[in-house]
């Protein structure tokens, strides 16, 4: 069921063959990135994920931590906010969550903590308890203090956390761009199915170096 479909060697040919599928099935909208007014979301790139002692291990998840980066700092260039956020649950506020999955990530736990290299001065970190970025927390209002009409939703899982968001993000009236090779999730299967679901009718999907043209760092 896992695989590192994504790879250092492999994910910039990986990540245009999965948008060229998607353009050939999914009509394109003439939609670009505003620098002004955009915001980056970097989602549960946690340990939990990202370690491979932990059963929930994405295999490619490693190969988008640079790409991710790259837009962390372009990002940060051009004076836009970055959010981070870091997924941990109670009994009490796991909902569903806690019968859909094996174990909960925990407040203060080693596995709970967001990546080294993705930590960046003046991110700014949200904890979140459901798939959805903006459920409980303070974000959507975040966003429109800082001037956001466009976010860029990156991180992990593609079909879960990353596609929930972007899903919200679209019906409170924020234009989506989804990065193909700045998500990870267990396998190509069920990247490419987000990404088509996504592209029909929620978020444009694009690559990481046409975002960082368009931020003036490409």
């Amino acid at each position: 069921m896992k695989t590192a479909y994504f790879t250092e060697n492999t994910i910039d040919s990986k990540a245009a063959a999965l948008l060229d599928n998607v353009r050939s099935r999914v009509r394109q909208r003439d939609i670009h990135l505003n620098p002004d007014e955009s915001a980056l979301i970097v989602l549960d790139m946690q340990r939990y994920f990202g370690d491979a002692a932990y059963h929930a291990y994405i295999p490619s998840l490693p190969a988008i931590v640079p790409k991710i980066k790259e837009l962390e700092a372009a990002f940060a260039a051009k004076g836009r906010p970055v959010f981070l956020t870091r997924h941990s649950n109670t009994e009490e506020d796991a909902g569903l969550m806690g019968s859909w999955w094996e174990d909960l990530i925990r407040d203060g736990t080693t596995q709970g903590e967001i990546l080294p290299d993705l930590r960046t001065d003046g991110a700014m970190v949200l904890d979140k308890t459901q798939y959805d970025a903006f459920y409980g927390t303070d974000l959507e209002d975040l966003l429109r203090g800082r001037g956001t009409s466009q976010i860029v939703v990156t991180g992990v899982m593609t079909h879960l956390c990353c596609e929930t968001t972007a899903r919200s993000a679209f019906v409170r009236g924020f234009t989506v761009f989804l990065p193909v090779d700045c998500t990870a999730t267990y396998n190509e299967d069920f990247h490419s199915a987000a990404l088509l679901n996504l592209a029909h009718g929620f978020a444009v999907p694009v690559l990481a170096r046409d975002l960082l043209k368009s931020l003036g760092a490409g």
